[in-house]
């Protein structure tokens, strides 16, 4: 996620966040069912980079960015905090998804959730963790 600026204004591309979320559907769906180890450590590395300012090495995030341009997609500012409090979630679950199964514990479920969260944001733009990052910012404030 690259930003405008560091302060609470800032701002990420719709089109680039939509496409981190499909290669993260995409892989979801080949770990599911390959349970290839290396996809969740990818995960993890991935949504780890994104959510603590790190955007710009994340592999999901370089593809994204070099598509956006290549196909000339549209611009479209978001509010940057929600995408990346939803990229942390997104960590913790990419974690658990790896600790599970580095212990023999069935991902299904965990992997399973990842993955149709990560379709809701790509095909319908409707991001669960903003909608938890708005909850927990008018909470605050009672």
């Amino acid at each position: 996620m690259s930003t405008t600026s560091t302060t609470s204004s800032a701002t990420t591309n719709e089109s680039k966040i939509r496409l981190i979320a499909l290669f993260v559907f995409i892989a979801s769906i080949i770990y599911i069912f390959t349970s290839f180890i290396a996809i969740p450590v990818l995960l993890v590395i991935d949504f780890a980079l994104r959510s603590f300012d790190l955007g710009k090495y994340s592999p999901f995030a370089i593809i994204s960015d070099w598509l956006v341009k290549t196909l000339k997609l549209p611009i479209k500012s978001v509010y940057l905090p929600p995408k990346r409090f939803a990229a942390r979630i997104g960590l913790l679950f990419s974690i658990t998804i790896l600790s599970l199964q580095l212990v023999g514990i069935s991902t299904l479920i965990v992997s399973s959730v990842l993955t149709f969260f990560a379709a809701l944001e790509s095909f319908l733009s409707i991001c669960a963790g903003c909608y938890v990052y708005s909850f927990l910012q008018q909470f605050n404030k009672q």
